[in-house]
């Protein structure tokens, strides 16, 4: 496994998807939710790779598979990691014993996708006032529909695409850190495949709050409408990833 330094864009996504200790093991993910992380992360890119182990694993399976990871090749999208084998049969009996496998792109700022919807931010006058109202008021159907509770769950900066007085996608924050921003996306059922999630992920590119921080768009690769997402804005995948929790 080649190495890849703290400079490297790989390095900056592990520390804005995860909180770590001070060995640099996985605590939790790096939600608002606080969600539970991963037993074990492969990060590959076409320059090395990068592992996460979770802090309740044993310090000597966490010693085995960092050596099972040294000769992994550079892991990149749409091959496999050589040696997946070794580690689900290194990962037996902890967790639920479930693997994902997921692409990442790199997000550049300002991305300049043109669309007829209208944007708004959280960061506009527009975003606040809809925020207040919606505190207020609750949430509109759509993004109910989509699993959003409270204005809380919009996590900041975000940027919606609208269609009329509705909004039809949002792109916001999933994961935050002082170096990289991971994007999450949602679109309303009525409006996909009509460019409203890359309108919704072309304006959050341009935040100001986003400016000084790497920006990651991560799918899994079953999620073809995401990646329909990324066709839109002409990215290309720069990596791979592998999760067992």
């Amino acid at each position: 496994m080649k190495p890849v330094y703290e400079t490297h864009w790989l390095n900056s996504q592990f520390h804005t998807l995860f909180r770590v200790n001070h060995t640099g093991r996985i605590i939790r993910e790096n939600d608002p939710d606080r969600s539970p992380g991963p037993l074990f992360w492969l990060g590959g890119s076409a320059d090395g790779n990068l592992i996460g182990i979770s802090a309740d694993l044993p310090d000597s399976l966490a010693a085995t598979l960092t050596r099972i990871a040294a000769s992994e090749p550079p892991f990149v999208h749409p091959a496999m990691p050589e040696h997946l084998a070794d580690y689900e049969a290194q990962l037996q009996g902890y967790g639920n014993g479930e693997h994902s496998l997921s692409i990442t792109w790199r997000l550049p700022h300002d991305h300049p996708y043109s669309s007829r919807a209208t944007l708004v931010s959280s960061e506009s006058e527009e975003g606040q006032r809809l925020a207040t109202e919606w505190a207020q008021e609750g949430l509109p159907q759509g993004l109910c529909e989509l699993g959003f509770a409270s204005v809380a769950d919009l996590w900041t900066p975000w940027c919606a695409a609208m269609a009329g007085n509705d909004v039809a996608s949002l792109a916001f924050a999933a994961r935050l850190s002082h170096t990289g921003a991971e994007l999450g996306l949602a679109t309303v059922g009525e409006f996909r495949g009509q460019g409203f999630g890359a309108a919704a992920t072309a304006g959050w590119s341009r935040l100001n709050a986003l400016r000084s921080r790497t920006l990651f768009y991560n799918t899994s690769r079953d999620n073809i409408s995401s990646q329909r997402v990324t066709e839109r804005l002409m990215l290309s995948a720069c990596g791979a990833g592998l999760r067992f929790t």
